[in-house]
């Protein structure tokens, strides 16, 4: 079986990010940590690709940098979105609505990765380097900050200064987070 390209691992994140979209819309028992899940996930998966694939997806063609750009600002938008909506929580009475206006965006903005610079990296890039780059794209995972911060940008070099160590403290306060609802 081959390994997982970068391609296949987005669109994948992207499914499981529109789960739990679904989940949260569901107003169920386990809202808290569903936001809270989707929260690390969206900000660990938009950092990863602020790094990885958006430079490379600008080198790719020669025209791609509108196409990128409009990525970035809809990212941009999206930190700033989900920022709101987790300092509402899910008992506000807006957050249903925040909600249903969040997910319509993120909709929009995967598909139009899906359809425009996912298509362009497979044109583009070898079977190998679509995998070689789903490798930079997990190690950038793993260092990435666990909430977004609107405030930092949206450029691969913004994400490389500021990310490890807006990252430390992301899970320093997620163990700790977690240390109290456990105990």
């Amino acid at each position: 079986m081959a390994e997982q390209d970068v391609v296949d691992l987005l669109t994948a994140q992207h499914e499981q990010i529109a789960t739990l979209l679904e989940q949260l819309k569901s107003e169920r028992e386990d809202q808290e940590e569903l936001l809270t899940e989707l929260v690390r996930l969206l900000a660990v998966h938009e950092s990863a690709e602020e790094e990885v694939v958006h430079p490379i997806a600008k080198r790719a063609k020669f025209g791609a940098e509108e196409m990128v750009d409009a990525r970035l600002e809809e990212e941009s938008h999206a930190k700033r979105a989900l920022t709101k909506l987790y300092d509402l929580g899910v008992h506000h009475p807006n957050f249903q609505s925040e909600l249903a206006d969040f997910a319509d965006a993120v909709a929009d903005h995967a598909a139009h990765e899906e359809a425009e610079e996912f298509v362009l990296l497979r044109r583009q890039y070898s079977a190998s380097q679509l995998q070689h780059m789903a490798g930079a794209v997990r190690a950038a995972e793993a260092v990435a900050p666990t909430r977004p911060h609107p405030h930092t940008g949206s450029s691969a070099a913004a994400n490389l200064i500021a990310g490890p160590p807006l990252a430390v403290f992301d899970r320093v306060r997620d163990a700790v987070r977690d240390w109290r609802t456990q105990g």
